[in-house]
């Protein structure tokens, strides 16, 4: 009895995890509430996020989509970083519910481990940007125009689970948000 035990353990927890990974909607998978299509999506490694995004070559304007995981009471947010592989630098997107009740989402900089996240231009020129909250996920869309002699960038995302008179709390410091970081070729 106790060898069965031994087997089976392993082997249930094992088919626990297969049921709930192979459950997970892969980006590939996912459509859009106005079945926006996009030609490339990452699913990306931490947070259960993923970025979906299309290309202008010609003008190199990038429309993406990024969505993760989120309460109402929570934020998500994404961005680039020219200067290198970390947090501070960052020109990010952020989205969470605002004390009137509505989604907002805006462009910001990280100048430091403690931002301000007001709303602000970001070092590249950043238009449409609006989220929405579907089956419990934020996704925030918005149009960057990049550098026309870059495609391969560092990139940040984040989620936090307060707001505090319409700004984002401050985000876990260790696990998966720490890190939430890597890089992104768009072509």
């Amino acid at each position: 009895m106790a060898s069965q035990i031994k087997f089976l353990l392993p082997l249930s927890i094992f088919a626990i995890y297969f049921l709930h990974s192979s459950n997970a909607e892969s980006c590939s998978n996912y459509t859009f509430s106005d079945n926006k299509a996009y030609s490339s999506c990452t699913d990306l490694p931490h947070l259960g996020a993923a970025l979906h995004y299309n290309q202008a070559t010609s003008s190199n304007a990038i429309d993406i989509a990024f969505r993760a995981p989120q309460s109402h009471s929570g934020w998500v947010a994404w961005g680039l970083n020219p200067k290198g592989p970390s947090m501070v630098g960052s020109q990010v997107l952020v989205a969470f519910f605002h004390s009137n009740g509505s989604l907002v989402a805006y462009p910001t900089q990280l100048d430091s481990y403690s931002p301000s996240m007001a709303p602000g231009d970001l070092t590249f020129p950043v238009s449409h940007v609006s989220a929405e909250y579907i089956n419990k996920e934020m996704i925030i869309y918005a149009t960057l125009s990049l550098p026309k002699a870059k495609t391969k960038f560092n990139h940040v995302w984040q989620a936090g689970s307060t707001v505090a008179s319409d700004v984002p709390g401050v985000h876990p410091t260790s696990g998966e948000n720490v890190l939430s970081k890597g890089t992104v070729e768009f072509q």
